[in-house]
């Protein structure tokens, strides 16, 4: 072999400048371009990808997609096969691809829709598909799993944060029982943009990197009324640390002792990858709580892992749901194979904000009979969703049944806490006051006030205990629509207990409007707005839909020359399949 002139030389002396440019050339060679602000920007064939799930947990031994029990598994390895005819990228979430380092020029690759559809392999990509049972609607339902979402991997950025990468509507799975695999437009145009103004919200959401068509109609039957149709086919690119579900326990801990090993080995997982802090517990950080018991024993969270593990997912669940409450969220279908461990919003189907308050409301035609996922029961819905997943880590040993009944305590106290707050801080209140607070949200439900839109103008109030009694509403005037001579005296009654509360405090009427506009959203995803959105993309319009994308991603703010989005909806917005929806997708 020829010896290079380099290697017949004399051996040139590295200096600081030369050592930097190699690293340099390194670091491009690993994570991708850098850009003149030293971030990173990778292709996609740059990922980073890790696979720790699939690498570290017990997988299903066969490769075919044949609808079966899978047993002794936590997944089933199954590419995407979803046909498409000439994709196309409807949206995608900048900030999204900055968490995965990915370079926005990447979005306008040709063969982007190829990829990000599961149509054309994703270099170093090890899809596949989750298994886990659940409860729905409070039945055990056995297995489940991942029937239409696939799961390509798990990405490393360049801070070390773990990414899955997941295909909604990429085909069929093992477990995708009598269904296709595949997703619509219009569901999927939900999902992108719910979970992007969820996170814009602030509250913790799993997110969408891209929204694509795959050229292809699905035939769905959206009412289960015997009336199938087709709708054009698409894919969401969702994105979470992880996609575990209280269910992906569940599942296992129900086949009996042959099982409980894996409900332990998933626990261990999850810990080591996602909840690192407690692994690193020990006895000085002194977590040992009193339960309350009649003999006034103590949970000691530093002697079991699990037991810190449960409280901290129990925690995280509360302080999700009380979000939730605050903006007038209300999920749908919370069912224990779509609760998250990491305390996010996961799967969107039927949501819906609330427009008129009704503490009863339901987005979801399934719902109706028994209104069991309504707004005011989603609280008590969290809570028994965590007994379940407590008694799952039970059966398995993992914890006793007082560190379980501890996580159920927690879970309601930690609800309370981060409830008040919210409340006070949505009324601009100094602190809780539970009569005002209570008698406000009957005068609204009472009166079908709009939710949104009413905290957004009660920040104008003034608090001037001398305001005469005839401007006392002038504030509320375009929520308070309609109201007789007798409510409009309970509102009055309200506002003058409020102008007190608030007056009370040296925060100023500027302040407290500023502080509560932080909190309370201008603009919401109201479903009409949503429908609005759909309509114009099933006919190849997706203008409203990218108009959607960038007013939720400042919901707080004003905007000029939005303000129609704020607006009360219109009287079609209350037809089925726009205010309530099924969970065909």
């Amino acid at each position: 072999m020829e010896s290079s002139p380099a290697s017949s030389s004399s051996p040139t002396p590295v200096t600081d400048s030369s050592t930097d440019s190699l690293a340099k050339d390194l670091q491009n060679q690993s994570l991708g371009a850098v850009d003149e602000g030293g971030k990173i920007k990778r292709k996609l064939e740059d990922f980073n990808w890790d696979h720790s799930f699939v690498k570290e947990l017990p997988g299903d031994p066969r490769t075919d997609v044949i609808s079966r029990e899978v047993l002794h598994a936590c997944y089933s390895k199954v590419s995407p096969s979803v046909e498409v005819d000439d994709p196309q990228l409807v949206a995608w979430s900048e900030s999204v691809a900055e968490l995965l380092d990915l370079d926005p020029k990447e979005f306008e690759r040709p063969d982007f829709p190829l990829m990000l559809s599961g149509a054309k392999p994703l270099p170093g990509a090890m899809p596949y598909a989750q298994c886990y049972g659940g409860h729905q609607f409070g039945m055990w339902a056995g297995q489940l799993g991942d029937g239409r979402a696939i799961t390509l991997g798990e990405v490393l950025n360049s801070k070390g944060e773990r990414w899955e990468l997941q295909l909604k509507g990429a085909g069929r799975t093992p477990y995708s029982r009598f269904a296709d695999g595949l997703a619509v437009l219009r569901s999927s145009i939900r999902e992108f943009l719910c979970s992007e103004t969820m996170h814009c919200l602030g509250i913790p959401t799993t997110r969408a990197l891209c929204l694509l068509t795959t050229g292809q109609d699905v035939t769905r039957d959206m009412f289960y009324d015997g009336n199938p149709k087709e709708e054009p086919g698409a894919i969401v690119c969702r994105v979470s640390q992880s996609f575990i579900r209280f269910g992906s326990y569940q599942i296992h801990a129900s086949r009996g002792k042959e099982d409980l090993d894996i409900v332990r080995k998933l626990a261990d997982y999850a810990i080591r990858h996602h909840f690192p802090h407690i692994e690193s517990m020990d006895r000085s950080d002194s977590l040992s709580f009193k339960t309350g018991d009649e003999d006034d024993s103590v949970v000691d969270l530093t002697s079991n892992k699990y037991a810190a593990w449960i409280v901290e997912i129990a925690e995280r669940t509360a302080t999700l749901v009380a979000r939730w409450q605050g903006v007038g969220f209300t999920h749908g279908v919370l069912n224990t194979d779509n609760m998250s461990i990491l305390g996010q919003t996961i799967d969107y189907g039927p949501f819906g904000f609330l427009d008129a308050f009704d503490p009863s409301y339901t987005p979801n035609t399934t719902d109706l009979p028994g209104r069991r996922y309504c707004f005011a029961n989603q609280p008590d819905i969290g809570l028994w969703n965590i007994a379940q997943f407590s008694k799952t880590l039970a059966v398995a040993q993992l914890i006793n049944q007082k560190e379980a009944n501890y996580a159920m305590e927690r879970y309601g106290d930690k609800f309370m806490d981060e409830y008040q707050a919210i409340m006070s801080k949505k009324l601009g209140l100094s602190k809780y006051n539970k009569e005002v607070i209570s008698k406000l949200l009957n005068n609204m439900s009472v009166d079908k006030v709009d939710y949104t839109n009413f905290f957004r103008l009660l920040a104008n109030v003034k608090a001037n205990p001398n305001t005469p009694e005839n401007e006392l509403l002038k504030p509320l005037k375009a929520v308070l629509l309609d109201i007789g001579k007798e409510r409009k005296e309970a509102w009055i009654k309200w506002m003058r207990s409020y102008i007190q509360e608030v007056g009370g405090s040296e925060v100023s009427d500027e302040e407290r409007k500023a502080r509560m506009d932080s909190v309370n959203p201008k603009y919401i995803l109201r479903n009409y707005l949503c429908q609005s959105a759909i309509d114009a993309a099933e006919q190849g319009d997706f203008s409203e839909v990218n108009n959607l994308i960038r007013l939720m991603k400042r919901p707080y703010e004003e905007q000029p020359g939005m303000e129609k989005y704020a607006r009360l909806p219109p009287a079609w917005a209350y037809r089925p399949g726009v205010c309530m929806l099924s969970c065909s997708s």
